[in-house]
């Protein structure tokens, strides 16, 4: 099951084709989907929570939260839709992409991919790309 929480003004038009894709994208990966919930917070909201449960006292456009078991996917995942406007513009990019972005980023930390290391992100980053294109394809 994936639930959609909007804490702003934001909230996604579409929320089944983004259900379905990201059902697609856990399928991809030979997971399975348990719960995934989606909060949509605004900066200070985010910037609360990161530094209530992570003691980083900053600004972010995503946390997650894991709570898989097995190859089973759960998790809790805050994006800031003000950062993913913010970075829509830096990266010269569209909202609908940069959010299709920050949500897929989420749910491959989710299966176990990282993006702390040189070499972890650019793995990340390619995952980040061709589950993006499957979004494309499924419409």
């Amino acid at each position: 099951m994936i639930e959609y929480h909007y804490e702003t003004d934001f909230s996604l038009s579409t929320e089944h084709k983004y259900t379905e894709w990201l059902k697609n994208v856990i399928q991809g990966e030979d997971k399975e989907l348990d719960t995934l919930s989606y909060i949509f917070y605004n900066d200070e909201q985010l910037r609360a929570i990161n530094k209530e449960y992570l003691h980083h006292n900053e600004y972010t456009d995503i946390i997650t939260f894991n709570y898989n078991s097995s190859d089973s996917i759960a998790g809790d995942i805050f994006i800031s839709v003000e950062r993913v406007k913010e970075n829509a513009v830096k990266y010269n990019t569209s909202f609908e992409e940069e959010i299709r972005r920050v949500m897929v980023h989420g749910v491959l930390h989710l299966m176990g991919y990282d993006d702390k290391a040189k070499g972890d992100s650019d793995i990340m980053r390619r995952k980040e790309e061709e589950k993006i294109n499957m979004f494309h394809v499924e419409q």
